[in-house]
């Protein structure tokens, strides 16, 4: 069962924690168990802290707390605190992500890409987005601009929708496995309007900074795509 910990503590010298905490985490690389830590700052009282740490288990936060680099920190953590911290174990009945990233990545498919909404490409994106895509020529491509052109160019050639069927959020990536169906209208590498009915499935991943999204690797049943073009339904 997954394990956290709450620290709750005060103290006017965060910067000092916080450097401290930093050392931590470089002197117990490879050793530490604990697999993620938040902090926050009591908007009330300036003084106010409280930190989130998560554990694979109670066991693992047991052999992280007997690590000598935790030890010594803690030592010096609490020398820079106004009083003793406090500590609240918790055993985790219920966790789930509600990823503000996921929802960016849900707008690009429904706003964006199905939709039409291009000038959302600005707000979504960073400046610098670099792109991989299966069915181009080029590894990597930069820019807003692709992303524009690239949607305008699917709707061009297609009348189409998504369908998500789920996302998964590790870090700053999210991947979303979807299904892809739309109606050929326009010219698409070479294959005339058909109006033939087509579907393909895919899995992308967006990397984001800052709330946008930086970088985006496509992966999507091309080939599947083009034997319907050529040869009807598969």
């Amino acid at each position: 069962m997954t394990f956290a910990q709450i620290i709750d503590y005060r103290t006017r010298r965060y910067d000092d924690v916080n450097r401290l905490m930093d050392e931590w985490v470089a002197r117990t690389e490879g050793k530490r168990t604990a697999t993620h830590s938040l902090v926050g700052k009591d908007r009330a009282r300036d003084d106010h802290y409280v930190e989130i740490v998560e554990f694979p288990s109670y066991e693992d936060a047991m052999r992280n707390s007997e690590l000598p680099e935790t030890d010594r920190i803690f030592a010096e953590m609490v020398a820079l605190c106004d009083g003793a911290p406090s500590f609240t174990d918790l055993d985790v009945v219920r966790d789930e992500q509600l990823s503000l990233n996921k929802a960016t990545a849900r707008r690009f498919f429904d706003e964006v890409a199905r939709d039409g909404n291009l000038a959302l490409i600005d707000e979504l994106f960073t400046e610098d987005h670099r792109d991989h895509d299966m069915g181009k020529d080029e590894l990597e491509t930069v820019g807003r601009d692709v992303i524009r052109s690239d949607v305008e160019g699917w709707r061009e050639a297609f009348d189409f929708s998504f369908t998500l069927h789920s996302q998964l959020a590790d870090g700053d990536e999210v991947a979303t496995r979807w299904t892809w169906r739309g109606t050929h209208q326009g010219d698409f590498m070479g294959h005339q309007p058909t109006g033939q009915e087509v579907v393909m499935t895919g899995t992308t991943t967006f990397r984001f900074e800052g709330g946008k999204i930086a970088e985006g690797w496509w992966h999507f049943d091309l080939p599947r795509l083009i034997r319907q073009l050529e040869s009807g339904p598969v």
